[in-house]
C-alpha cells in the first residue's frame, strides 16, 4: 500500500507535536567562654531601659559587615546609638510568628536576632562598631528563662570591648534597631545574614517549608515563592518551547540568581504540568522551571515578601502557580 505525500505530511507533523510535548510540558513526576546565665533573676526589659554594651571597632556596614577595623571617628556615634538600644532582656518569651515560626524575644517583646558570621563553636560576636548600631548586643545580665525557653542553652559571650552578650545555644543575640515596636521583625533576612533568634539558638527561617510554594501578596495575588519566602521571577525574553532557554546570561545572573531544582514532592501549591528542570549551556548550572520557563530570585529583594523585581525593565515579573507571568502586560 502507497503512502501519499499528504499522509506522510500528516505523520510527520505529529511526531514533531509528540516530541515538543515530551521534551516540555509533560507531567514531570578569641578566647572567649560562654557561661550559662539562665538562673539569672529577671528584670523589666523595655525599650528605653539601657544596659552598658559600648562597641569597638569600625563596622563594615549595617546589617552585613564586621568590626574588624580600627578606631575611626564614627566609632562613638556606634557605641552611643548601641547602648541606647540594648535594653536588658529581663524574661525570655517564646513568640510564634506567622512568617516565621517562633522565635524568642525580650520580657517587653523585643524580637532577637543571630548573625551568620558570628560563630557558636566557640562563641563569638563579628558585629562591632557600626554594625552593632544597626543590631545592638542583647546585655547578658538581667536575663531568665521564661517558659519554652530552656535555662541550659543560654549563656553569655565577651565582646571585643569587654561587655557581656546573651548567647543562646551558643550564638550570640542581638536587637535590630529599625524594630521599633512589640513583634517586629523587620531585620528578619536582612542581607541574607540575619534571623530570627529561634528557642534553640538555631534560625528562625522558612527553610522547614516547601522548596517551592505560594503566598499571597496584597498587591500581586498568588505568587511562588522558594524555601526562603522569596519571590520568584520570570523573564519574558527567555523560551519555553521547544525546550527552556534562558536569555539572561553572564552579568545578568549576578542581579537575577537562578532557582536551583526542586524535586517536585518538596513544592506545595505548583502546578506540575512543565515542572521540570534542565542545564544551561552557558555555565552548566541547573535551573528550575515552571511550565517550561526559566525562573530566578531577585537579589535586591532583602527579606521575604520583597518584590523589588516585579516589572524591572518591563521584562521580569513574578511567576503564578501555574507559572504564568504575574501583571505582565502582553503575556
Amino acid at each position: 500500500m502507497k503512502t501519499s505525500w499528504r499522509s506522510a505530511s500528516l505523520v510527520a507533523s505529529a511526531a514533531a507535536v509528540l516530541a515538543l510535548t515530551t521534551a516540555c510540558g509533560q507531567d514531570k513526576a578569641t578566647d572567649t567562654s560562654s557561661q550559662n546565665v539562665g538562673a539569672a533573676a529577671p528584670a523589666a526589659g523595655g525599650y528605653g531601659s539601657v544596659a552598658g554594651t559600648g562597641t569597638a571597632g569600625a563596622g563594615a556596614g549595617a546589617g552585613t559587615g564586621t568590626g574588624t577595623g580600627t578606631d575611626t571617628g564614627s566609632e562613638a556615634n556606634g557605641e552611643q546609638a548601641a547602648a541606647g538600644n540594648s535594653a536588658a532582656a529581663g524574661q525570655l518569651n517564646v513568640v510564634t510568628n506567622a512568617q516565621i515560626g517562633k522565635v524568642l524575644a525580650s520580657g517587653s517583646g523585643r524580637t532577637m536576632y543571630r548573625f551568620d558570621q558570628d560563630t557558636a563553636e566557640p562563641p563569638k560576636s563579628n558585629c562591632d562598631g557600626d554594625c552593632a548600631a544597626a543590631w545592638p548586643p542583647v546585655p547578658a545580665d538581667d536575663v531568665s528563662a521564661g517558659v519554652g525557653v530552656d535555662a541550659g542553652l543560654l549563656g553569655e559571650v565577651t565582646r571585643a570591648d569587654g561587655t557581656k552578650q546573651l548567647t543562646v545555644g551558643g550564638w550570640a543575640a542581638y536587637y535590630y534597631a529599625k524594630d521599633t515596636a512589640p513583634g517586629d521583625i523587620k531585620g528578619q533576612g536582612v542581607g541574607g545574614k540575619w534571623y530570627g533568634l529561634a528557642p534553640d539558638g538555631k534560625k528562625a527561617t522558612l527553610a522547614a517549608q516547601p522548596g517551592l510554594s505560594t503566598r499571597n501578596d496584597p498587591k500581586l495575588g498568588t505568587i511562588v515563592v522558594d524555601k526562603n519566602g522569596m519571590t520568584v521571577y520570570r523573564f519574558l525574553k527567555d523560551k519555553a518551547w521547544p525546550k527552556p532557554v534562558s536569555a539572561c546570561v553572564g552579568a545578568c545572573l549576578d542581579k537575577w540568581p537562578v532557582v536551583s531544582p526542586v524535586a517536585f514532592k518538596d513544592t506545595k501549591g505548583i502546578k506540575e504540568k512543565g515542572y521540570m528542570d534542565f542545564t544551561r549551556p552557558d555555565n552548566g548550572a541547573e535551573q528550575q522551571t515552571l511550565n517550561c520557563s526559566p525562573i530566578y530570585t531577585f537579589i535586591n529583594d532583602k527579606k521575604p515578601g520583597d518584590t523589588n523585581g516585579q516589572g524591572v525593565g518591563g521584562t521580569w515579573y513574578a511567576v503564578a502557580p501555574d507559572g504564568s507571568l504575574v501583571g505582565a502586560p502582553n503575556q
